[in-house]
């Protein structure tokens, strides 16, 4: 599968209209142009309306996950608590930009605290690339829901804070590369 691919959908669907976050259903029959592929999948009507369909709905979109694709590696035990929830939220993008988050550097914060052994909180402080962006509470439950699904994690806050204010200089480099900026 490619971008910019045109595919119909084979059924109706569950999405979030881009920018706005608000869920909407995309009906069977409905033609539309995927143009991003991580972590979920952004598609565009003929309208020119963008929305972000779930990575479970890919069948929708007629698109059959390889085995690897489709599952989720949660509990590598050669990594720490703190470097798993760091590569959960590599896995959470804006569907407007192809760089996972992290690379983004919306990511401000990360803490994990031990509230008794084997039991954790996770509070992490993160940013939008510009504060009236719709699509915040949608990424912001995102990362929340893939951090708690992590073992060892019984509490999730993610706080949305626009001081400081984000700036392309937050990007990694290869953030940079990926979106022409170098």
């Amino acid at each position: 599968m490619s971008r910019y691919q045109e595919v119909e959908l084979t059924r109706d669907c569950e999405a979030i209209a881009v920018p706005y976050g608000t869920e909407t259903t995309v009906e069977k029959g409905t033609k539309v142009v995927i143009t991003q592929t991580l972590g979920s999948f952004t598609v565009m009507n003929e309208f020119g309306q963008m929305v972000r369909i779930e990575k479970k709905d890919a069948d929708a979109l007629g698109i059959e996950l390889s085995a690897e694709e489709a599952e989720v590696h949660l509990d590598d035990e050669s990594l720490s608590l703190e470097d798993r929830i760091w590569q959960q939220m590599k896995n959470c993008y804006d569907p407007e930009i192809p760089v996972n988050i992290v690379e983004l550097g919306l990511v401000y914060r990360c803490e994990v605290k031990e509230l008794q052994p084997g039991d954790h909180r996770v509070e992490v402080d993160m940013t939008l690339t510009a504060p009236g962006c719709g699509m915040g509470d949608v990424i912001r439950y995102d990362v929340e829901r893939k951090i708690q699904k992590l073992s060892g994690v019984v509490e999730v806050d993610v706080q949305l804070t626009f001081d400081p204010p984000w700036s392309p200089e937050r990007m990694t480099e290869e953030a940079r590369l990926d979106l022409g900026m170098m």
